[in-house]
């Protein structure tokens, strides 16, 4: 092993330099601050758990080797102490005393180990005078050596730090600990109701010939070995309606969607979705289905449909939700009746009316829903299914039985966002060309969200679709409205530019 560059160590603050001498000091000792292995018989929580209730000043007589990252360190005189801390955020004191570690072991814990530095520390567990669960030192061992000191309590980081050095965040903050451990319960959770109601789970390509399934910009990438343009895919929906007509009639997938727009509170460019399909249901069928995992979700982190979020506001996603017309809303948002008919001219006028920036290339129904949007929003903070969108932004999605121009598709609003949407899906494979055709079209007028032509997703219609509802639902944005965390707190690493110098 080498020592550091003495002409970058010369260009470091003076704390990092500091601890890279203590490096070198360790390793011109003969000492290694990064072993392969240390001792460790136990984790700090099962002993946690093996000594509960133990009296103050008690002596088990057990010896446990156990490791731990320093977070609290107190030298004096003859005894020190420190907090090890581990993954979870269990905490044990570990004291080492002269007459049991020795001078050269205390005095080298002393000036070598600082806040951040993994040990390994073997004694017997005891309780101190003050009743402190501890391990009383026969031995350490340095398991890791920090480089870096440690953020200071007194001053926290800022969500930008926070998300950028993720690493750091699970170290210092329960928060981010007990959010890492919340996403595997909600995944068990929804695994479980699915597999409740007979469903298969499946996976589907990533790495697509043509994107499709959703209206939104792909990522685009490039495959050397087969010479072609390739997608990164922006929702398995054609994948998953491919293993329906192949008999597997209740499919989901947890998946990463790709989507190359615009990052804020609930988007980001990489973001994680369960999408589910199941013959002869419809957009009825699929609402009880994701109303039933969101509950369920909520029971396994809370114990209750209602949840607490982190700001310690309390959220009911429980009993029946409510369900509002999309085309009602916005005439009541905007004074006067709108419906699937009302012309493209009228809603410019009312967008003008209500200060929105329109796009030129948007269809009637895309315009109907960004007004919906500016005046319904914020209203929409308990669990409802808004009913009814605009058929002309629902290319994969069979038209209402009864209302002309609108679809048998509803968006799940909570917390002011979209969590999830869901369909009485199109089966007719003549009907779906010509949607697709169309969808084409406005791709070659400069829509770059319209979806391509996909002859093998018509073939497979072809040879008989059964009728189904779908439904999909983002994974970050479930753990938002049971956390009440923006997009970012919720994904465990997003995506963020690169720092400058």
């Amino acid at each position: 092993m080498s020592n550091d560059n003495p002409s970058i160590d010369e260009d470091l603050p003076e704390q990092l330099r500091i601890r890279r001498e203590k490096r070198a000091a360790l390793i011109a000792a003969g000492s290694e601050p990064y072993p392969v292995s240390v001792p460790r018989t136990k984790s700090l929580h099962e002993v946690r758990e093996q000594h509960t209730g133990l009296a103050i000043d008690v002596a088990t007589g057990i010896t446990e080797s156990l490791t731990g990252r320093i977070i609290f360190k107190r030298d004096t005189g003859k005894l020190c102490f420190a907090t090890l801390r581990e993954g979870d955020g269990t905490e044990i004191q570990a004291m080492l005393s002269l007459d049991k570690v020795g001078q050269d072991s205390i005095d080298s814990w002393k000036s070598n180990i600082d806040l951040g530095d993994i040990v390994s520390v073997t004694g017997e567990i005891i309780t101190s005078k003050r009743g402190e669960l501890s391990v009383l030192a026969a031995s350490w061992q340095l398991a890791s050596k920090s480089l870096r000191p440690l953020p200071n309590d007194h001053k926290p980081m800022s969500e930008e730090t926070r998300v950028r050095m993720r690493y750091v965040d699970l170290i210092v903050r329960p928060e981010a600990r007990a959010n890492a451990r919340l996403r595997p319960t909600v995944m068990k959770s929804l695994r479980n109701t699915f597999a409740q109601a007979d469903f298969i789970e499946v996976e589907t390509p990533m790495l697509q010939v043509m994107h499709g399934g959703a209206t939104a910009r792909p990522f685009k990438s490039f495959s050397n070995a087969y010479d072609m343009d390739l997608y990164l895919r922006i929702a398995p929906e054609l994948f998953l309606k491919r293993c329906v007509v192949g008999g597997i009639e209740r499919v989901f997938e947890i998946n990463r969607n790709f989507r190359n727009e615009g990052a804020d509170s609930s988007h980001s460019p990489e973001f994680a979705m369960i999408e589910s399909y199941q013959a002869y249901g419809d957009w009825r069928s699929i609402a009880h289905l994701t109303r039933t995992l969101v509950q369920e979700a909520a029971m396994a982190v809370s114990g209750s449909h209602v949840v607490t979020h982190h700001d310690g506001r309390q959220a009911d996603l429980g009993g029946q939700w409510p369900e509002i017309s999309l085309y009602e809303a916005i005439s009541q948002g905007v004074g006067q009746s709108v419906t699937a008919l009302t012309s493209i001219s009228e809603l410019k006028t009312i967008a003008t009316k209500l200060g929105i920036k329109t796009d030129p290339k948007w269809v009637t129904g895309k315009l109907a829903e960004e007004i919906f949007e500016h005046v319904a929003l914020d209203q929409l903070i308990a669990p409802t299914f808004v009913m009814g969108f605009p058929l002309d932004t629902s290319p994969l999605v069979r038209a209402h039985r009864e209302l002309p121009g609108v679809a048998e598709k509803w968006d799940l609003y909570v917390d002011g966002f979209e969590l999830a949407t869901g369909y009485s899906e199109l089966i007719d494979p003549v009907i779906q060309r010509e949607r697709l055709i169309e969808q084409s079209s406005l791709g070659a007028k400069g829509d770059l969200e319209a979806m391509q032509v996909d002859e093998d997703f018509l073939r497979a219609m072809e040879y008989g679709m059964p009728p189904m509802g779908g439904m999909g639902m983002g994974v970050d944005r479930l753990l938002m409205a049971l956390t009440g965390l923006g997009i970012r707190e919720t994904i465990l690493f997003p995506l963020v530019k690169p720092e400058i110098d």
